[in-house]
Parts: structure tokens; C-alpha cells; sequence
């Protein structure tokens, strides 16, 4: 069993054991991951600073395109935390919702949040001006959490919800909505 499995397994026995822990967890661990976001911002100023890079044009277009993600990001994550407390759980994956969520954006990718994300964080990167926001810093975030997703969430989500899991997962992308047929 290799040490994601481990993680995997630990992670469902917080999910399915004692509720006191879950509660001290789930603060802790939220914290911890919006430290981590906010240090990646303040990374890619200091890159910026120390390679140099320019910075976008302080130009209309640049606002324009960051309000639209930013909007685009905020809603993607505000939608996704609302399904989640509809059903009395939480984004945090010491708190999940107890009930496997296939409807809405659900419906059409897996990792909605993770693709709020993703346009937060360009948003920022083009609010800023920070080409190491744009390029470098707001896709790395993703790609690392999409390893755990691969390497936790799923076998962890597996492990809880079986079969019903393994069907959704099959039929609805990571992260890339299909086209209609």
C-alpha cells in the first residue's frame, strides 16, 4: 500500500469517525490551503521583482479581463460551497458532504472548484499585471491539486460512496466538460 492509500484511507476514517475531530480539522485545514494560495500570490511578485519580468500595461483590456475571471472564479466557487452547505457539508475534505453531488456543475466536471481556481487566480495574475501569476503560479496550485485529487480524493471517494462514485467518475470529466452529442 503506497502512501497515498494510506492517506486516502486515513482521510475517509476522519470523514466517517468522530465529529469533534472533523470540527477541529476542518478549520485548520482551510486555513492551511488559503496560506498556501495566498503565498503562491506573494511568490509571483518576488519572481517578478527578482526576474525582472515586466509588468502588463496598466491598460483597460487588462481590468476587463480580470474582472471577467475573477467574476467567472467567484462564482464557479461560490456555486460549488453553496451545493456543498445545501447538504450540510463543506469544500474542506476533512467535512465533505455526505451525499455524492452529480447535478449541476457536478454535472458536467468533476473538479468545478478546482476550475474556480484556476480563473481566480488568473484573474488576480491580470489585475496585478504578474506574468508569473498568469504563467507560472495560478496553473501550479491546480496541477498540484489535481495529483491529489488522482492520488487521495478519488480513492478516498471510492472508498465511501463504491460503485456510485465509480459510475460518475466515468461518465463525467475531470475537468473538462464534454460537448453535447
Amino acid at each position: 500500500m503506497s502512501i497515498w492509500d494510506r492517506y486516502a484511507r486515513a482521510l475517509y476514517g476522519v470523514i466517517k469517525g468522530n465529529r469533534k475531530r472533523r470540527l477541529i480539522l476542518t478549520p485548520i485545514a482551510a486555513i492551511i490551503f488559503f496560506g498556501i494560495i495566498t503565498l503562491f500570490v506573494f511568490c509571483s511578485f518576488w519572481v517578478d521583482s527578482w526576474l525582472n519580468l515586466p509588468y502588463l500595461p496598466d491598460a483597460w483590456w487588462r481590468y476587463a479581463i480580470a474582472a471577467i475571471l475573477l467574476v467567472a472564479g467567484v462564482g464557479l466557487g461560490a456555486t460549488t460551497v453553496a451545493m456543498f452547505f445545501s447538504i450540510r457539508g463543506t469544500p474542506v475534505p476533512t467535512s465533505p458532504p455526505p451525499k455524492l453531488i452529480t447535478t449541476g456543475l457536478y454535472g458536467c466536471i468533476r473538479n468545478p472548484m478546482a476550475l474556480g481556481l484556476l480563473l481566480m487566480l488568473e484573474g488576480l495574475g491580470f489585475y496585478f499585471g504578474s506574468l508569473s501569476l498568469i504563467i507560472f503560479f495560478a496553473p501550479l496550485p491546480v496541477v498540484l491539486y489535481a495529483l491529489y485529487i488522482k492520488a487521495v480524493e478519488e480513492p478516498e471517494l471510492e472508498l465511501r460512496f463504491g460503485r456510485e462514485y465509480m459510475e460518475y467518475k466515468r461518465r463525467v470529466p475531470m475537468f473538462i466538460p464534454k460537448p453535447k452529442k
